[in-house]
């Protein structure tokens, strides 16, 4: 497991280094579970689970995406520390660092190696 290898290497560095992966983790919002009479089976909520990610500069290809500021970041999320897939809908806290807070995603995609998820940050 690629991904997995790329975490570990990664997450030895970071904890040699105190960076640059730092602790967080997603919030996402869920939806209802509706019955066929419409009534509410399993209420929304926030989930939150725990991931590790990097925040760096903007790529040039974010620099000149429609809606880019200069404040938004780059983010990477180390798959292999994240249980499932992410969306734009979500949002990522990290919880240590100099990084420290709650960004937005936006423009995600997966790294060529499918090591982590690659996207644009602005701080919420």
């Amino acid at each position: 497991m690629l991904d997995q290898a790329f975490a570990d290497i990664g997450l030895a560095f970071s904890q040699v280094l105190g960076g640059p992966y730092h602790s967080a983790q997603t919030i996402e919002q869920t939806d209802p579970v509706y019955d066929d009479g419409g009534s509410i089976v399993s209420p929304g909520g926030v989930v939150h689970r725990a991931c590790s990610v990097q925040i760096d500069v903007a790529t040039q290809a974010m620099r000149q995406a429609d809606g880019f500021v200069d404040t938004d970041v780059r983010f990477i999320v180390l798959a292999a520390t994240l249980a499932g897939s992410l969306g734009t809908e979500a949002r990522i806290e990290v919880l240590e660092g100099p990084f420290a807070g709650t960004w937005s995603v936006s423009s995600l995609e997966r790294d060529p190696v499918a090591a982590g998820w690659v996207g644009t940050g602005r701080k919420a």
